[in-house]
C-alpha cells in the first residue's frame, strides 16, 4: 500500500502532453489526496510549465529513473498508447500503483500482456475511463442498477392486459442508447494518421462508451455488430449474454455548440437519462429525482443560464460562441464544461490504493471494454456479426 489514509500520495505523471497538462497535472497538484512529485516528458517546454505553473517538485526525462525513485509512490501514465506497456511493466516490477489513460493499448496482444503483468504483480491499477467518476454518471448508474436489481412497480404504468398480460421472454431486460456528437476539426493530426493510430476513434474514443455500456448494463457482452463510414460516422450494437442491448452512435461531423453526450437507459418500466453529464432525468422509478442538475467547470459566465442543466449550458455556450467570433479566437467557445470525472477518478483511485474505496476501473473491466471495441472494429471491417469469444 502506497502511503496511509491521512498522508497524500506522491504521484509521478509520465507523459505531459496536452491531456496531461490540461487534466492530470493540475488535478494531482490541486488535490489534498495527492502530491505532484515528478513530471516526466521529453519536452523542455512541457516540463517548464509543469514546474512553473503547476508546482511539480521535480522534472525528469528518464521514465525508468522516475519509476525507481523511492519517493514516487504511484504513477500516472498519459503518454500515447504505443508507450504504455513498457511503463506499466516497469511500474509493476517496482510494485507501484498505476493510473493509465485509455485506451491502455493499441493491440489485443498488448492488452493481454498488460492484463497478465498487472495481475501477476497484484498492483492497484486503474484505466482512465473517467466518465465512470463523473458525479452525474455515478448517481445515474446507482439509480439504474438499484432499479434493475430491486424494481418497484410504478403505480401509473399503463398495463393494458393487467392480470391477463402474457409472460414474455426478455420482460424487464435493459437497453441503452449512447449518442456522441463530436467535431473532427478539433482533433490532433495523429488521430488521422493510420500509421500512428490505425483504428482511429473506433479505439481511442469507443472504449469510453463500450465501458459505460458494460458498467450500466452489468452484463457480459456476447456479440457486436458495427457499421462505419470513414472515421467520422460509426454505429455499434452490443448484445449481452442475458439479452441486454446497447447502441452507440458516434458522429464526428458535429459541433461543439451542441451537447456532446447523451446516455439513455431503459428497463423494468423505467428510464434514466444523462445529458452531457450536466443533468440526469428519470421516469418510472419511485423516489428517484425526475431531474437533477450538476455543477459546471470553468464557468466564465455565471450570470448567464442561471437555471443550470442543459438550458443553462446552451445559454452560456451561445454567449461564448459570440465572444469567440467577435475576438477571432475559437478557444473562447470552451466555458462551463461538464464534469467528466477526471479529477474525481484520481481521488477515487487514491481511495482504492489506501483501501478506503472500491475499485474504480480495474484491468479486467478495461480489457472487457477494449475487446468490445476491437469486436466493433472487426465487425465494421468484415461486415458481419462478431462474437466476443473471437476477440
Amino acid at each position: 500500500m502506497a502511503g496511509n489514509v491521512s498522508t497524500p500520495i506522491n504521484f509521478a505523471v509520465i507523459g505531459c502532453g496536452m491531456l496531461g497538462r490540461q487534466q492530470h497535472v493540475p488535478n494531482i497538484a490541486g488535490s489534498p489526496k495527492t502530491v505532484l512529485h515528478t513530471c516526466c516528458d521529453l519536452s523542455d517546454d512541457a516540463l517548464a510549465e509543469c514546474r512553473d505553473i503547476h508546482g511539480a517538485l521535480h522534472t525528469a526525462k528518464d521514465y525508468r529513473a522516475v519509476i525507481r525513485d523511492p519517493e514516487v509512490q504511484a504513477i500516472c501514465i498519459a503518454t500515447t498508447e504505443k508507450l504504455r506497456l513498457p511503463l506499466i511493466a516497469a511500474a509493476a516490477e517496482a510494485g507501484k500503483p498505476v493510473y493509465c489513460e485509455k485506451p491502455m493499448c493499441t493491440s489485443l496482444e498488448e492488452m493481454r500482456d498488460i492484463q497478465r503483468v498487472v495481475k501477476d504483480a497484484g498492483i492497484p491499477f486503474c484505466v482512465g475511463h473517467n466518465r465512470r467518476s463523473g458525479p452525474a454518471m455515478l448517481e445515474a448508474q446507482a439509480i439504474f442498477r438499484e432499479h434493475m436489481t430491486n424494481p418497484a412497480p410504478c403505480p401509473w404504468r399503463f398495463d393494458r392486459e393487467g392480470e391477463n398480460r402474457p409472460q414474455v421472454e426478455g420482460d424487464g431486460t435493459a437497453a441503452m442508447a449512447v449518442r456522441i456528437n463530436d467535431d473532427w476539426y478539433s482533433w490532433k493530426g495523429w488521430a488521422l494518421d493510420k500509421g500512428h493510430d490505425p483504428f482511429g476513434p473506433m479505439l481511442f474514443e469507443m472504449t469510453h462508451f463500450t465501458d459505460l455500456c458494460n458498467w450500466f448494463l452489468d452484463a457480459e457482452p456476447e456479440e457486436v455488430t458495427a457499421l462505419e463510414y470513414g472515421i467520422f460516422n460509426h454505429g455499434v450494437v452490443i448484445k449481452y449474454e442475458t439479452g441486454e442491448l446497447a447502441t452507440i452512435m458516434m458522429g464526428a461531423n458535429g459541433t461543439f455548440g451542441y451537447p456532446k453526450e447523451l446516455y439513455e437507459m431503459f428497463g423494468n418500466g423505467a428510464a434514466v437519462a444523462v445529458d452531457h453529464l450536466l443533468e440526469i432525468r428519470t421516469s418510472g422509478i419511485a423516489g428517484a429525482p425526475s431531474r437533477k442538475t450538476y455543477a459546471m467547470l470553468k464557468d466564465r459566465h455565471p450570470d448567464v443560464g442561471t437555471e443550470g442543466g442543459l438550458p443553462g449550458w446552451l445559454a452560456k455556450k451561445r454567449v461564448a460562441c459570440q465572444e469567440a467570433e467577435k475576438a477571432g479566437d475559437s478557444s473562447l467557445i470552451f466555458t462551463a464544461e461538464p464534469d467528466k470525472g477526471h479529477a474525481h477518478a484520481i481521488d477515487r483511485f487514491v481511495d482504492e490504493i489506501q483501501g478506503t474505496g472500491p475499485m474504480v476501473c480495474g484491468v479486467d473491466d478495461a480489457v472487457r471494454a477494449t475487446r468490445v471495441a476491437f469486436a466493433a472494429i472487426t465487425s465494421a471491417h468484415e461486415r458481419r456479426i462478431v462474437r466476443l469469444e473471437e476477440i
